[in-house]
């Protein structure tokens, strides 16, 4: 093949790829990689590729390929490190940053990304020392700088973290990310010393520097619409919906699986605490936001209106498959936990394919649950764009908790609710009424819960809290906040005395 032929067909697996078609650009790079064995961006892109479809074993070697032929490459090293972070392989990404940044002795980027790497691994040592090389390169960095206040703040240094964090929004930032994000950080401290309003007006300044760098709009129009479509059907199902599937997917036609729960309720109702408090025991393997539902599961899904018995055992098969993958050997024999928050707005479908699914669902008082989301500074997506104002928080809790509603209406499945609270108050009663749901005996190490955490890599934006004991001060936080979260209080109300909260 000849060098102009070569770039032709990767141009044509770039253009599937951009129009997320990885099924027709795989073969390309595939046949590419053979025809061009010492193209490193050949190998690399051929990596991608194969992840997209979630065939990580290849995206490995390819990546890995990539690297040995260009060893020196600080940016090439630099993208496969973020490419195997969305994989969640944090140790081959550490390695990639600390490959890319020893290329490039002048790195900013790479060590500002082993740094969020080890720090949220909870290696704040090997965070700083990243850090500090950084801020040695360039003191005026805006990452470093941003990055060092949260470095202080999680060593327990909060006025150096304040301090810091005032200087830098002082400074006028350039780099977008940091320009709102000193302020979510700022207003964490804020709350933390009891300056609620302090801490709402940087709140409303991020909000308004974020919305300012993204088309929220389609967001929002793209989440009102599939949530409308969701809970619409939800509520047209009669209560006897589970016997009706049955019919067409009985006990007998279905294949094995192990026990397995599904732990949802909505973002920010304690579902991390509880997946830690499970996960320490022996006999739970419990995932952390895994991706096997939302990749895998639900867009295979919808790829055929057919639902036979033999189809809908290939979905349980492919979502166990990317469940175990993720899961590890050592899960092999235990009970699965998915432990998911968004995707409770799918439950239909969750229990169309799993109708043993336990499904165990966290609650919070709904004025909490609203202002610890608006709090949050996690990615925007068409979920996390609601979390921009009170009212599109509060939307979003109604739209979402009014599927469980409806759902726990239906006959024939096994279901918990737990609130956060009574785990708080005692985790030993509460974390034991759960465990006892799955069909296991309380463990004296789920008490100690946060030992484990310790040294888990996690992906909830919550991973910081659940390395400590559990404390009591985030139970009815919204009070200090009660003039700003009143334009929503009537639409909450409801759901406060459906769940029990005055």
């Amino acid at each position: 093949m000849s060098a102009v032929e070569a770039q032709l067909r990767l141009n044509e697996a770039r253009e599937f790829m951009l129009a997320n078609d990885a099924v027709r650009a795989l073969p390309i790079y595939e046949k590419l990689s053979r025809q061009c064995p010492r193209a490193a961006v050949v190998w690399y892109e051929y990596g991608n590729a194969a992840a997209k479809l979630r065939k990580l074993d290849t995206a490995d070697r390819a990546w890995q390929t990539a690297l040995g032929l260009d060893p020196r490459n600080a940016e090439l090293a630099g993208m496969a490190g973020h490419q195997y972070q969305a994989v969640r392989r944090p140790d081959r990404a550490r390695v990639c940053f600390t490959q890319a940044a020893a290329a490039d002795p002048r790195g900013i980027n790479p060590r500002i990304s082993l740094a969020v790497l080890q720090e949220k691994a909870h290696r704040l040592a090997e965070a700083r020392q990243a850090v500090d090389e950084c801020l040695a390169i360039d003191p005026r960095d805006d990452q470093a700088r941003y990055f060092s206040a949260v470095l202080d703040r999680r060593e327990g240094k909060l006025t150096e973290a304040e301090t810091r964090l005032r200087d830098l929004i002082a400074s006028e930032p350039q780099h977008p990310f940091v320009r709102y994000a000193a302020r979510y950080e700022l207003a964490q401290l804020l709350d933390r010393s009891d300056r609620f309003d302090e801490a709402m007006r940087m709140l409303i300044e991020a909000k308004q520097l974020v919305r300012a760098l993204t088309e929220t709009d389609l967001l929002i129009q793209g989440y009102d619409q599939s949530t409308a479509s969701a809970l619409q059907f939800t509520r047209s199902q009669p209560k006897d919906i589970m016997r009706v599937w049955a019919g067409y997917f009985p006990e007998r036609k279905r294949s094995a699986i192990p026990p397995l729960a599904f732990l949802g309720g909505h973002p920010r109702s304690g579902t991390t605490l509880l997946e830690q408090i499970l996960d320490a025991h022996p006999e739970v393997a419990a995932l952390d936001e895994p991706a096997a539902f939302l990749e895998v599961l639900q867009p295979e899904f919808y790829k055929s209106g057919q639902l036979s018995s033999p189809r809908v055992n290939v979905l349980r098969g492919l979502y166990l498959a990317a469940l175990a993958e993720e899961a590890g050997p050592a899960a092999k024999g235990k009970t699965l936990v998915d432990k998911n928050p968004s995707p409770t707005s799918r439950l239909p479908l969750w229990l169309r394919i799993f109708p043993e699914l336990r499904v165990i669902i966290a609650l919070r008082d709904p004025r909490d649950v609203v202002l610890s989301c608006y709090f949050q500074n996690i990615p925007l997506n068409a979920t996390n764009v609601n979390f921009l104002s009170f009212e599109r928080v509060a939307k979003h809790y109604t739209d979402l908790m009014s599927v469980w509603l409806a759902v726990r209406e239906w006959e024939g499945f096994k279901w918990l609710e737990t609130r956060y609270e009574d785990t708080v108050a005692n985790v030993d009663k509460e974390g034991r009424r759960v465990t006892e749901f799955l069909g296991l005996a309380w463990h004296e190490q789920q008490a100690r819960f946060y030992e484990k955490s310790r040294s888990r890599q996690l992906y909830s934006p919550t991973y910081q809290d659940v390395t400590q004991p559990v404390y009591s001060r985030s139970v009815a936080r919204w009070r200090a906040y009660e003039q700003y979260l009143a334009p929503v209080l009537p639409v909450l109300e409801p759901f406060c005395r459906r769940f029990g909260y005055e």
